[in-house]
């Protein structure tokens, strides 16, 4: 069996935890027990292989609306592009600092050793400007994950990150959001310059429908303010197959109180993604629920039970629209992505993002860094102790003075 070594010293390495150390409960034992998520619910979860529960939690970059990566970058080249949202790092400018990596409270931005810069997901952004979907999403053959365009008033980042109870975050940040079928949202979205065709992928857009019009996803962690945008659906399945005593329905008059004695804890969940509020979860779950009992008695028996959705404050036609878009939805459904402009390519180009010493009173100095003309050692940190740096230095593409790095 091959020995596993360290690439940055080369000398044999006990590896004890990484990335995916608790993949398939492997590490749980030893280390579930410092799961924050779990604080104040120990009595209710269990270690033992019999009584232990997992699900799955996909995790890419949130792209929050106010990332704390781009916050910390001393050198500015961490920033969030205006057109879109997504979070770049400006490969040229990254210094190595390292603020991001520790920053980042998902640690989702990492330090290539090799390079000297910090790296991170990219959100496909190639892809996404000519309206194909991430590679992630693409390749997902569960069809779990959705793209789509949401309008949110830039203005009021700052007071919604800002809210001081924690629980009211989630509240704040939905708040953000603006009704793209609104008239008045739509000629306003229209003088500040956006094209048409993306108000009305906008209007269609499933991660608008999901997380605002449905209120079944949630983000992670809202309590860290960063304001994250990749939202997710908590699991439901375990409390309904429990349920089924007749073999094709689920009573709702069970399936409500019975949410409570999910094997996933509502605590938990609360915990990961609703900052600790059980009702969000409990209001989550219970419109999934309904959803699923609705649609069976309608296909199974043929009947329309219109009290099953005013239960959970929906109506009929709610469900059935949520239906196909969680179970039966199309490829053009659940990736509805619009085009990049041609007319607005000098503004994807731009780098809003800005040099972290250069504040009023602050050292500056980013500003008269000068750019390498030929070349750069850039495996800096890799030194030998009175030595000369490890590896060897690599060439910098020269590019354009008006085509910034990505």
């Amino acid at each position: 069996m091959a020995r596993p070594r360290s690439q940055l010293t080369g000398r044999e390495m006990s590896v004890r935890s990484g990335p995916t150390w608790d993949d398939m409960l492997a590490g749980a034992p030893e280390t579930a027990p410092d799961d924050p998520d779990l604080r104040g619910i120990e009595e209710q979860v269990k270690l033992s292989y019999e009584h232990a529960f997992m699900f799955y939690l996909p995790r890419i970059c949130e792209h929050c609306l106010n990332p704390s990566c781009v916050a910390s970058c001393p050198s500015g080249a961490m920033y969030k592009r205006d057109e879109d949202g997504i979070v770049l790092v400006d490969q040229d400018k990254c210094r190595g600092w390292r603020f991001c990596v520790s920053g980042c409270p998902y640690k989702k931005v990492y330090f290539n050793h090799q390079t000297g810069k910090a790296e991170k997901c990219t959100l496909c952004y190639p892809r996404i400007e000519v309206g194909l979907p991430t590679i992630c999403s693409e390749t997902c053959v569960g069809r779990i994950r959705y793209l789509g365009l949401v309008l949110y008033d830039a203005d009021r980042v700052r007071e919604a990150a800002s809210t001081p109870d924690e629980k009211r975050l989630l509240d704040a940040q939905l708040g953000l959001f603006l009704d793209p079928e609104d008239p008045a949202v739509r000629a306003q979205a229209r003088r500040d310059g956006v094209p048409e065709d993306w108000i009305e992928h906008a209007r269609r857009s499933p991660v608008h429908a999901l997380a605002i019009r449905y209120r079944v996803a949630l983000p992670l962690h809202p309590e860290y303010r960063t304001l994250p945008m990749v939202w997710y659906v908590p699991p439901l399945s375990p409390v309904v197959n429990v349920l089924e005593r007749d073999g094709f329905e689920a009573d709702p008059d069970d399936v409500f109180p019975a949410i409570d004695r999910l094997r996933i804890p509502v605590d938990y969940l609360a915990n990961l993604l609703a900052a600790g509020d059980p009702e969000v979860i409990r209001g989550v779950l219970r419109r999934l629920a309904a959803m699923r009992a609705y649609m069976r008695k309608q296909q199974v028996l043929g009947e329309t039970d219109d009290a099953v959705a005013a239960g959970v404050g929906m109506s009929s036609a709610d469900l059935e629209a949520m239906y196909r878009l969680l179970a039966i939805a199309k490829y053009e459904d659940r990736y509805v992505i619009p085009q990049a402009h041609t007319e607005l390519a000098q503004r994807l180009a731009e780098l809003p993002g800005t040099c972290g010493l250069d504040f009023e009173g602050g050292p500056g100095g980013c500003g008269a860094l000068p750019r390498p003309a030929a070349g750069i050692n850039q495996n800096f940190m890799l030194t030998r102790k009175g030595g000369p740096p490890m590896g060897r230095s690599l060439p910098v593409l020269n590019r354009r003075p008006e085509e910034p790095g990505r």
